[in-house]
């Protein structure tokens, strides 16, 4: 049997077996102490703690600098006139598209990274808070070694506020929230290789959030011959974004809804930045999938949809897979129902309209909108129970039925 692809038994066995790793269970704990008073380094020594073992993060200037140029944080020629005194030692960080101007003591809207004397550093490095073993299409990847299993984990922190988000309990904390130690690089990539897992995934949390982590990770499974994969929300600068490029297998990336309102409103960010991503990560080569996540009266209009799929085949190419997923009652949108299965199925087929070859329905179990299909004969050449494969024909990346080759990395 390929040790690639995942059974249901092997998956269980696989991740009991993860309790050798040693990663801490995430114990969280509230940011007020018994008095309410906001904790500090002052207050805390869970706090303190972690300052003092933060690596300097990349991706940052600072007012601090001898020879950083004003023109790096102000765009207006007026304010660059004359020598000027911030009164603060103010760091910018350059790794997501807010490039938050964080000031000394503070820290940037993903609360992962902080401005101490002039330098930013990292609280999350080596600091992951969730560790499992999950089926590869449950990031989702479907044309990406399809039945394998990836070793997934998240740090905690995002730079975006997401109203549905269903990691919220992670993503919109903080790194003191969860009492974990230390795991360098080199373990990460071990303990998947030691186990038999060809795959790493960044996922959970918004990975970019720990790019130095990722990108030390990534190289360090390498020469053990494990791939790594992202699942981002598509808010990283291009020099980062480049930079974990060049380490990752492949990249999936949330298209959450095609309106700037609803990004603005919904996700307390801004649509350009996550397109621009898209097409960036499209023209380095990795692998790319893309979600939408359809919530009901908010981003599933046919008007939206179909801007969506008409962007997507024109930027990035009808044969990147594009998974419309079902959207369930959570966090802070509880007063909404599920999506309606006939809207994802409507969102499925202004897709093929459109020209896409590989539209999926996601989040619905059983429904035949989860397998994959020849764009030439149209049989089923990946069929799929839940996040488990259960037939495929496809040989040597071509339908066995018709010969025509299937877009994706299957080995």
């Amino acid at each position: 049997m390929d040790s690639s692809k995942i059974t249901r038994r092997r998956f269980l066995q696989t991740s009991m077996g993860w309790a050798a790793l040693a990663l801490s269970s995430p114990v969280p704990f509230s940011l007020a102490g018994t008095d309410g008073r906001l904790r500090t380094p002052e207050t805390d020594p869970a706090i303190s703690s972690l300052l003092d073992r933060a690596p300097e993060a990349r991706y940052w200037v600072s007012t601090a600098m001898e020879d950083v140029s004003c023109s790096r944080c102000h765009e207006s020629a007026v304010s660059l006139q004359e020598a000027h005194d911030h009164g603060r030692i103010y760091v910018q960080c350059e790794l997501c598209a807010r490039q938050c101007a964080i000031a000394e003591g503070k820290r940037g809207r993903c609360r992962a990274r902080i401005n101490q004397g002039g330098r930013l550093l990292s609280l999350v490095y080596g600091r992951p808070v969730s560790v499992h073993v999950d089926p590869i299409e449950k990031k989702p990847f479907y044309h990406f070694l399809p039945g394998a299993q990836a070793l997934s984990l998240a740090t905690a922190g995002c730079p975006l506020s997401c109203r549905f988000c269903q990691n919220w309990q992670i993503s919109q904390a903080r790194p003191e929230d969860f009492s974990v130690g230390y795991t360098p690089p080199e373990a990460v990539a071990r303990a998947a290789a030691d186990r038999g897992v060809p795959v790493i995934a960044y996922t959970y949390n918004e990975p970019t959030v720990f790019a130095e982590y990722l990108i030390d990770i990534a190289q360090a499974g390498r020469p053990l011959e494990i791939r790594s994969v992202l699942i981002s929300c598509g808010y990283a600068q291009p020099k980062p974004m480049a930079d974990m490029c060049e380490v990752l297998d492949a990249v999936k990336i949330d298209l959450k809804g095609f309106s700037r309102r609803f990004y603005r409103e919904v996700c307390g960010a801004e649509l350009d930045p996550v397109l621009a991503c898209i097409g960036q990560a499209a023209r380095r080569g990795v692998h790319l999938e893309i979600v939408n996540l359809v919530v009901p009266t908010l981003n599933d209009s046919e008007p939206m949809i179909e801007e969506l799929c008409r962007w997507i085949v024109g930027e990035v190419g009808p044969d990147v897979p594009v998974h419309f997923t079902r959207f369930h009652p959570g966090y802070q949108l509880r007063n909404l129902p599920p999506t309606p299965v006939a809207t994802l199925e409507r969102a499925y087929e202004t897709a093929k309209k459109h020209g896409m070859n590989y539209p999926y329905v996601g989040n619905v179990p059983g429904h035949p909108g989860n397998h994959t299909y020849c764009p030439g004969c149209g049989k089923a050449v990946i069929r799929r129970t839940g996040f488990f494969v259960t037939a495929t024909d496809i040989e040597e990346g071509a339908c066995n039925f018709c010969g025509r080759p299937i877009a994706g990395v299957f080995q």
